[in-house]
């Protein structure tokens, strides 16, 4: 799938998951990031790392639920830990995953 493409497939992902999640996204942004895969605001701005269009869909979906969780749980406390859960099930799997290959990357950050 050619670039422009994976994009516009990743952000129709984040759109569906936010209308899914009843979250308002002001601004979307895919960029170089040098220290993790994703930020958002309190205002409704989201950045996602554009290494993320390399990766496995799966894993979009756990770094996009994760961003728009923090719309409503500004931690990675008990209830964002459930509401996961409850989206996405075992999402533990992909947070090793993406844990994996931030340090094959050498993202800093991947939380």
């Amino acid at each position: 799938m050619a670039a422009v493409d994976q994009k516009r497939a990743f952000k129709n992902r984040v759109h569906h998951w936010a209308e899914k999640l009843d979250v308002e996204v002001a601004w979307l942004g895919i960029r170089s990031m040098r220290n993790k895969w994703a930020s958002c605001s309190t205002n409704g701005h989201m950045n996602f790392n554009v290494e993320l269009l390399e990766l496995d869909q799966e894993l979009w979906g756990y770094v996009i639920v994760h961003e728009l969780l923090h719309f409503f749980v500004p931690n990675h406390g008990k209830l964002w830990k459930s509401l996961m859960r409850l989206h996405l099930g075992e999402y533990e799997t992909y947070e090793a995953e993406l844990k994996k290959l931030a340090l094959i990357k050498g993202l800093q950050r991947v939380r």
